[in-house]
């Protein structure tokens, strides 16, 4: 996955998929949640099932073609329990070390999904901006797994000098503040953070209330979280680590 993510561009090439596409994606991904083989080559995805050396658990890994523009992603689903949490990296190799934030959150939680994007977010005159974009193959994955109840969380990355002396920013986007944010925002004080909660003051625009993902959370009632971690964290590992632990002990997985 790293070597996928670095090589992601602004410059690189990209398209929407069609709604025929999109459709096919969403039927195709449903299938493969369920553990039932799935026809994805269509869309230029190849499907593998192999074992994590790091955790010794079973997954199922779908990944978009190299080098085209149908540039729609990198999906991993975690063999070892029932699918039991969405872990979201929209901005790949643009919120740096966003993408290891997430793997690592993945191997801690058993029946996790992992969505990472295809594309840089600037790719395709910013089309490739799956945050804020539904037409996207991300968009349909994460719309499914929301649509089954599964919990989202979505990590992101923001400038030191946006807001000086906050090291994550959390928020619901349009989705009701529940127990789980408020268990996530506990642990990450708890592990000495300086957290700013966007249900509690305001956010320098970083509450993610356009967020597309957010938005269909928040009209099917399911849990979605908001990550923004400033680049001091993201960039040193024992932070990173320590975000992970929180996030883990949160049972974000759980109402």
């Amino acid at each position: 996955m790293i070597t996928f993510v670095a090589g992601l561009t602004a410059r690189q090439p990209y398209r929407s998929p069609t709604p025929e596409e999109r459709q096919t994606a969403a039927r195709g991904f449903a299938k493969l949640l369920g553990g039932v083989p799935a026809e994805l080559s269509d869309l230029g995805f190849s499907v593998e099932d192999d074992v994590d050396d790091e955790t010794g658990r079973s997954y199922t890994l779908a990944v978009n073609e190299p080098g085209t523009d149908r540039a729609w992603g990198l999906y991993v689903v975690d063999r070892s329990a029932p699918p039991s949490l969405a872990v979201e990296v929209p901005h790949s190799n643009s919120d740096l070390r966003t993408e290891l934030v997430g793997l690592e959150y993945f191997r801690q939680v058993r029946g996790a999904v992992l969505l990472v994007a295809g594309a840089h977010r600037r790719a395709g005159g910013r089309t490739a901006d799956v945050a804020h974009q539904p037409r996207s193959v991300f968009h349909a994955v994460a719309a499914e797994l929301a649509e089954r109840g599964l919990p989202q969380v979505q990590l992101h990355g923001f400038n030191d000098l946006r807001m000086p002396g906050v090291d994550v920013v959390l928020s619901t986007g349009r989705a009701p503040v529940g127990a789980p944010a408020k268990r996530a925002a506990e642990r990450l004080l708890a592990a000495g953070f300086d957290v700013a909660c966007a249900w509690e003051e305001p956010c320098a625009g970083l509450a993610g209330m356009t967020n597309s993902q957010g938005i269909v959370a928040a009209a099917v009632g399911t849990t979605f979280l908001h990550v923004e971690l400033n680049r001091t964290v993201r960039e040193d590992v024992v932070q990173r680590e320590a975000v992970v632990a929180a996030l883990t002990h949160a049972r974000l997985d759980q109402a």
